[in-house]
């Protein structure tokens, strides 16, 4: 498995790295990146995290045609804030966490069923958000980040908690640039 880790670490930096310079490139990235990641979670007992990299296969598609045409008349999206609406997606990340640690750690031999939970939920949510260029989408991967590296670790995925330290590091300069646009956007916080 480790081959397959190697390769969908180098994928899966690329796209953020290429994500954080609104650069499209990320979409296809991406998708390698969570294609090889569904057999790396598979072997590792980490279902949620599997799960999640499935469902990402389509989100992949649907980030790529969003930035694509998703934006004012038809072009380029640009980057907005959800405001106070973030403090909703936050609720609905805790529910979310605690009912899917639930039914893994119940019906399956899920390891680490809570953590998978929330990096799985909380991971839905910031790339739904990312999707939709929403400045909150990297807070989500902050706090994504700072759980699976833990996990990862834990597992002994050593590549993937090396990619997850990068990750961390990335998201909060993913941040930085993004909040930086959209200032400069002439918008608010």
């Amino acid at each position: 498995m480790t081959t397959i880790e190697i390769i969908a670490t180098f994928f899966g930096l690329a796209c953020v790295l290429l994500t954080i310079k609104e650069n499209i490139w990320c979409w296809p990235a991406g998708l390698v990146q969570v294609s090889l990641y569904i057999f790396v979670f598979y072997n590792a007992k980490l279902y949620s995290d599997m799960l999640l990299h499935i469902v990402y296969i389509f989100m992949q598609f649907y980030g790529w045609y969003f930035w694509l045409y998703g934006g004012k008349s038809r072009n380029d999206a640009e980057i907005t804030s959800l405001g106070k609406v973030f403090y909703t997606w936050l609720i609905l990340i805790v529910v979310g966490t605690f009912f899917l640690g639930y039914g893994m750690q119940r019906y399956t031999d899920a390891s680490l069923p809570y953590p998978d939970a929330f990096t799985t939920v909380a991971s839905l949510a910031a790339q739904w958000l990312l999707g939709k260029k929403k400045l909150e989408s990297w807070i989500l991967w902050i706090s994504v980040d700072i759980i699976a590296i833990g996990v990862y670790a834990k597992k002994e995925l050593y590549y993937t908690t090396i990619l997850y330290s990068l990750f961390f590091i990335l998201a909060i300069l993913g941040f930085l640039r993004w909040k930086q646009e959209y200032r400069e956007a002439d918008n608010t916080l």
